[in-house]
């Protein structure tokens, strides 16, 4: 039940007007950018946009809404909303577990966010990763730790096949301070939902 319902929400997303968001999908694993320092921020909060392009029963599905984020060191907060700012479903995450929140649906509770995620909004959403990527901070292909240059097109291929590419970055940084990303591609192909290719724009980012 909670599956069909997750799936009818989605088709409100559908909205043409976002469908310029979507990156293409690539298939070439990318030559890592050079690395370097980037202050990490352990508390952030932001705000932005979001479409995903996934497969479902072997059918092109699309989702465009808006979100907000907000982390601490030991918790992540995620509100997904529709086009015309209706909550979708609202993820609590917290040391030893995470908690999805739908209206008219009970809360659902499982040890991993991530799984949780895919299995109710039928697309992954790779929160434990985003907490770094967001900041322009991945762990590659080879284990090691990789900060984003702030220039257009740096990509990195992370641990767990996730290709990021952070085709554009903020102005707005104070002086002394390195740049925030402003738009993230994602791309990763799954079992379950075929080839992701997701984007992220980000219109507001603030530290706490």
């Amino acid at each position: 039940m909670i599956r069909r319902t997750v799936g009818a929400l989605a088709l409100t997303w559908l909205m043409a007007g976002c469908a310029g968001l979507l990156p293409p999908r690539q298939t070439a694993a990318p030559e890592p950018a050079t690395s370097v320092a980037r202050v990490y921020r352990d508390s952030i909060e932001l705000a932005g946009r979001l479409s995903v392009q996934y497969q479902r029963d072997g059918r092109e599905e699309a989702v465009h809404g808006s979100f907000t984020w907000s982390q601490t060191p030991q918790r992540t907060s995620i509100t997904l909303l529709s086009p015309l700012g209706q909550t979708i479903a609202v993820i609590h995450v917290a040391p030893d577990h995470a908690t999805l929140l739908q209206a008219g649906q009970a809360p659902q509770v499982a040890a991993d966010a991530d799984r949780l995620a895919a299995t109710a909004l039928g697309w992954p959403l790779p929160i434990a990763g985003l907490r770094d990527w967001l900041q322009g901070v991945a762990i590659d292909a080879r284990g090691q730790r990789w900060s984003a240059p702030p220039v257009p097109g740096a990509e990195v291929l992370t641990q767990d096949g996730w290709r990021i590419n952070y085709a554009s970055w903020r102005d707005d940084a104070p002086a002394g301070a390195a740049a925030a990303p402003r738009r993230i591609d994602l791309t990763r192909q799954t079992a379950h939902a075929g080839p992701i290719a997701m984007r992220l724009v980000i219109d507001s980012w603030q530290p706490t």
